[in-house]
């Protein structure tokens, strides 16, 4: 049966009203498509005037998608390799991810599509190409000569698992060591398997009755290229002969082999062990090593044997020509000591310094001065790859000290928590915040230069300044120089500093409400222009910032508000009238949230009251240069129910004020005179406007509320309570729990600690439960949001009073992600509490019969509805510091559907208006008449022209919709239903190419763009799937095009919607590759070149070519064009970008082909000049002898 839409009717029956609301009611499907109209005949001010069409200038032409960088370090690292002549650097992950890394600035991410593991790299040196083996038993070729490596080849084995893989310098002649312990051969050039096989049972002796295992080692001789070292696991290295195809030795040692470093002239290897051991062998004497060391072992008791250790993962030989040789290992640490941290061991001589790490090592490399390994190597660092970290270490100077680290790869040092990004920001603020981080530089480092140097990168066309911030689990706020997609660290802020630092043992007697980082950032709201930063922690409280050149000493101001809402014990039904609106001195009454509260007694039996989650310092505090605390305020305990956290924030410097939310009501506070303005339950900012008219209640009696009350506005249908949620932790962000869990514990998320002490901690509860007390470890950690974020709950509004329609199951779940819905029947029914989840100052019209514009705060709640505050500022400047702010409901109230999560104003042509601030002015300068100065305010006017001042646009957006009011008459002009099935995560009105949108990102992985003040679709691309709370918590939009979200716990992905971009996009990149001569080999010298073996004679291609080796079984392994080449061009869409490529890619090609040639070509002549002297000596010879004299 065909369901009878009513919202139409009832648009019919408003449309002439002031304020009815317009709606084509689209679909709105699992696209997220929704449909929007306009009023023709809206009103636009009081009087009557007709509404003026604003131009708009943006079409869909303005918009596409595409990633532009990735920043951070690597998630779950597995590979390192390092090009020794283009001083580029690739890491491999866990995810197939590779990132190459060279100068700063030049910072490349590729993945492969089968997200298998990275096992293995290989940089064809200075040919611009890089190898990789992956755990689904794949190789595959990349070029790197384009900014964007792609894969050229790939080939798929499959009967057997590879395991090492080594391809000797300047050779086309890959070595594939596999699980079986056979090595196969690949030529680089084709892809393609040689029919040359070294198998197991042939390089090991007939006599052996064991499998050797995997192959752990492949290496070349340095002194003869036809001559491979192959180490198999269980301790057995075969020196095999390429040419005769037998092997020349074998060495066997009891201990498993972990990895095998030779020495350069080609007559030593040495090994590394599974007890923590290091062998050297000589190939004259393979019958035993002749010296065996246990570096880390100590000698035991009966003075025979040294104990073993735990194993040597990898081991490098590294010769110098004036100094004894390095000996470079990760690992062989005794057993005895079990706290000892990862260490890298470095074996100078007699010296043996060992490097503690604070992660795990993943890899290391040493750096050497010559790609040749036939030559003294005279290695200058050792590059280590850690869990969670990359450093690079000085060898160079005796106390081998690191280099400073120029990526922005110390993102994760503490989780991020949340994030903040502004394009087109002041110009000023780069120099200026560098200037005070400046001093956070790590002492100690190297004074040399970055070794990992390669690439070219240059600034591009866009010019604009970029500042991103992140939020951080321990409270830290790192400020990051964003421009021209590079990342770089500019300062660094310790909110955590303005608290006392809680002693051990004091945890459970305090009023903590979470157990771990209980400072941890939840939100930030930050204004450029006036530099006044504020944040909300999760232990509810919110810290102002002001910034100052100067240093100073002095103590932190500090405010408490309770904002609680309390009722008690079962539903009463009987109404006991209360005031709408109760006096400012009286306590507001407050709802308490349904947690035991057996559980909230504190250890002395009291019940704790008025009292906040921290302490803030009492002491004057020494406050350098930067941000510096201004004021602190905590909400408090209320009759033993813990503070309920923030969930909206906003400042204004021009007002002096700044507010903030949670899911029991708004607090105001004037961070200028330090007062609290108003501190006040959500229900009772509506006052006599309340549109779900609910009974009035005592703030002792009731506990629940009937249903019945809700069903007469349309509230009936709520959405289910019962599908998948997502549960993060700081600690791994990215596991997903699909076990079920209880209603109530899903209710009561907190960013640190689930459930403390029975109470909901969580910034998006509307409903707690009471149940057992679970510490963080019973339960997962959670998300965080930004500001102006929902709460996570999902009951649906009644948007202008509609009626709502059966919502059933089915049409209601989300493919990608799922929300911890907190608003079903049941929570709204027993609580009636509203969270405040967007804030925003405003110069606006507060009531339909305003003038002129006056401040103003907009409130947005988590049912949809929109609450304009009036604000009575004082007359001029002087008395702002003595007269009382007044802070009033103006009675206005707009509904949308859905959670409210942003607004923006426009003036009457359109343009976006922004918040008035204060002109920022140093608060502590030594110069007496910059105190004295008046504050110099910049307060936006809609329009300079008076007639055409007369009304201006509010747009606002909620999960569900977005709307556009025409103040002051407050006239619907335009609706959109963004969507039905899933929910926005973030909205954010951004300005792009000198016009304004709104856009959009849906949980369903959307990302939507909209025009303003019409709300036309200007874009849907369904991108990304949200998989995970981190992308939730993390994305953001601003201003030029740009996003960003945190693609991991360690790196951030930027991305750009802005069509312009994407076209410029390949200017700004970085090159990998740049052309640089390969150093000469030293010479040999005669005697090195007649007795030092036949590595030069050696032709690889006649021995594994396919005239000689033939065929390899078309069943061991598969080819696989990539997309890299010219095939994959040809596949590409057509188009001049297409055929550019397709041109470049073939003048590469033939310019290498004719480079080739012309080698070829010089050869042969003077191979021809050689005969022709040798000919023309000859002739000379016999010319003047007889026949008979031959």
């Amino acid at each position: 049966m065909k369901k009878f839409n009513f919202r139409k009717v009832l648009d019919g029956l408003t449309a002439s009203s002031p304020g009815g609301s317009s709606s084509s009611s689209g679909s709105g499907g699992g696209s997220g498509a929704g449909g929007s109209s306009a009023h023709p005949g809206g009103t636009a001010g009081a009087a009557g005037t007709p509404r003026e069409e604003v131009q708009e200038t943006l079409t869909s032409d303005y918009f596409q998608i595409c990633k532009t960088v990735r920043h951070g370090f690597p998630y779950l690292p597995t590979a390192l390799a390092f090009d020794p002549v283009q001083k580029i650097l690739a890491i491999g992950t866990r995810t197939g991810a590779i990132r190459i890394l060279g100068r700063p600035g030049v910072d490349c991410y590729c993945q492969h599509e089968s997200g298998a593991a990275v096992l293995q790299l290989q940089f064809l040196i200075n040919e611009g190409a890089l190898v990789s083996a992956s755990a689904d038993d794949a190789l595959h070729l990349w070029n790197l000569r384009q900014k964007r490596p792609a894969i050229l080849h790939s080939l798929k084995f499959n009967r057997e698992r590879i395991t090492y893989c080594h391809l000797p310098f300047q050779s086309k002649w890959l070595y594939v060591g596999t699980e079986r312990g056979n090595t196969h051969i690949v030529n680089i050039e084709s892809f393609i398997l040689s029919g040359y096989v070294i198998m197991w049972n042939k390089a090991i002796e007939l006599s052996t009755k064991t499998h050797p295992g995997p192959v752990v080692h492949l290496s070349d001789s340095p002194r003869d290229e036809g001559k491979l070292l192959i180490g198999y696991e269980n301790g057995t290295v075969v020196f095999w002969d390429l040419r005769s195809k037998r092997a020349d030795l074998r060495a066997y040692y009891d201990e498993a082999i972990h990895s095998v470093a030779w020495h350069h002239e080609g007559k030593q290897f040495m090994c590394s062990h599974s007890d923590g051991s290091l062998t050297l062998w000589n190939l004259k004497s393979p019958n035993r090593p002749f010296q065996t060391t246990i570096p880390h072992g100590k000698i035991q008791r009966d003075g025979k044997k040294t104990e073993s250790c735990k194993p040597i993962l990898k081991v490098e030989y590294k010769t110098c020509k004036n100094s004894e040789p390095f000996v470079i290992f990760s690992g062989g640490l005794s057993y005895d000591k079990a706290c000892r941290r990862p260490s890298l061991t470095i074996m100078h001589g007699k010296a043996i310094t060992v490097l503690e790490m604070d992660h795990p090592i993943v890899d290391f490399l040493t750096l050497c001065e010559t790609p040749y390994p036939n030559e003294f190597q005279e290695p200058y660092a050792v590059v280590v790859l850690l869990e969670k970290d990359l450093i690079v270490v000085d060898l160079t100077q005796s106390n081998f000290p690191i280099f400073e680290n120029p990526y922005p790869i110390d993102i994760h040092e503490s989780p991020v928590t949340c994030t903040e990004y502004f394009a087109d920001c002041p110009p000023d603020l780069i120099p200026v915040l560098y200037s005070v981080g400046a001093k956070h530089k790590k002492q100690g480092c190297s004074n040399k230069e970055w070794p990992i140097s390669g690439g070219a990168w240059n600034l591009g066309a866009q010019t604009y300044p970029e500042i991103i911030i992140t939020g951080h689990a321990d409270g830290s706020v790192k400020f990051w120089d964003a421009s021209a997609i590079t990342l770089q660290m500019l300062y660094k802020l310790k909110t955590s500093k303005v608290f006392e630092k809680q002693k051990p043992g004091e945890g459970k007697a305090t009023a903590e409400i979470v157990e771990e980082d209980p400072f941890a950032v939840q939100m930030m709201y930050w204004c450029p222009e006036s530099r006044i930063f504020c944040v909300a922690g999760v232990s509810a409280y919110v810290i102002v910032y002001r910034f100052s050149k100067h240093e100073v000493n002095t103590e932190i101001a500090s405010l408490e508000v309770r904002l609680q809402y309390e009722v008690e014990d079962i539903i009463t039904p009987e109404p006991e009238i209360i005031p709408p609106f109760p006096d400012a001195s009286s306590q507001l009454p407050s709802l308490k949230s349904l947690s035991g509260s057996t559980n909230t007694v504190a250890c002395e039996g009291t019940m704790k009251d008025s009292i906040p989650c921290l302490s803030v310092k009492t002491r004057p505090v020494r406050m350098p240069p930067g941000y510096q605390a201004d004021l602190v305020i905590q909400l408090v305990w209320v009759d033993g129910e813990p503070p309920q956290q923030i969930t909206s924030l906003a400042v204004n410097s021009a007002y002096g004020l700044v507010a903030f939310g949670n899911c029991n009501g708004l607090a105001v506070v004037d961070f200028m005179q330090k007062t609290v303005l108003l501190s006040m339950g959500t229900l009772d900012l509506y006052g006599s406007s309340d549109p779900y008219q609910r009974q009035p209640r005592s703030p002792r009696k009731s506990k629940q509320f009937a249903a019945d009350n809700f069903c007469m506005r349309g509230l009936s249908n709520f959405y289910p309570d019962l599908t998948k949620r997502i549960r993060t932790s700081y600690q791994s962000l990215t596991e997903l729990s699909d076990s079920p869990v209880s209603l109530e514990l899903e209710r009561c998320k907190s960013p640190t600690s689930d459930h403390v002490n029975g109470h909901c901690t969580s910034p998006t509860s509307q409903s707690c439960s009471s149940g057992k007390r679970l510490s963080s470890a019973d339960v997962s950690k959670a998300n965080r949001r930004g500001p102006g974020r929902p709460p996570f709950r999902k009951a649906q509004s009644a948007a202008c009073m509609e009626i709502s329609l059966p919502v059933t199951t089915e049409e209601n779940r989300e493919n990608s992600f799922s929300r911890s819905r907190s608003s079903s029947v049941s929570s709204i029914d027993k609580d009636s509490k509203e969270a405040i989840t967007a804030l925003y100052f405003m110069e606006s019209f507060a009531r339909k019969n305003d003038s002129a514009v006056s401040p103003c705060l907009w409130v947005g709640t988590g049912l949809g509805m929109v609450l304009i505050l009036s604000l009575n500022l004082p007359a001029s400047d002087d008395l702002r510091q003595s007269e009382p702010v007044m802070v009033s409901p103006s009675g206005t109230v707009l509904t949308l559907k859905g959670a409210v999560l942003t607004f923006a104003c426009l003036d009457c042509m359109g343009t976006l208006t922004h918040p008035p601030y204060e002109v920022w002015r140093d608060p502590h300068s030594a110069d007496d008449g910059e105190k004295t100065r008046k504050r110099k305010l910049v307060m936006h006017s809609p329009s300079s022209s008076q007639d055409m001042g007369d009304h201006q646009f509010a747009v606002i957006c909620s999960e569900k919709q977005a709307k556009v009011f025409s103040l002051p008459s407050q006239s619907c002009l335009y609706v959109h239903n963004i969507t039905e099935t899933s929910f926005l995560l973030r909205a954010d009105v951004v300005t792009l190419c000198n016009s304004v949108c709104l856009a959009c990102f849906c949980a369903n992985g959307h990302i939507m763009t909209l025009s303003l003040p019409s709300l036309r679709p200007l874009l849907d691309m369904n991108y990304l799937p949200v998989t995970d709370m981190r992308i939730a918590r993390t994305f953001c939009f601003s201003n030029e095009g740009q996003a960003l979200y945190l693609s991991s716990p360690t790196e951030i992905q930027r991305l750009t919607y802005s069509q312009e971009m994407c076209d410029n996009l390949q200017d700004m990149l970085g090159d990998l590759f740049t052309p640089v001569e390969t150093p000469e080999a030293q010479n040999r010298g005669f005697l090195k070149g007649l007795f030092g073996g036949s590595g030069q004679a050696f032709d690889r291609e006649e021995l594994f070519g396919e005239a000689t080796a033939g065929k390899a079984s078309r069943s061991l392994a598969q080819h696989i064009p990539g997309s890299g080449g010219i095939e994959g061009v040809r596949g590409a869409a057509g188009g001049v970008i297409g055929d550019l490529t397709r041109a470049r890619i073939a003048l590469d090609e033939r310019g290498q082909k004719l480079g080739e040639l012309d080698e070829k070509t010089a050869s042969m002549m003077a191979s021809a000049e050689a005969f022709s002297k040798h000919a023309h000596e000859v002739m000379l010879k016999y010319k003047d002898k007889k026949w008979y004299q031959f």
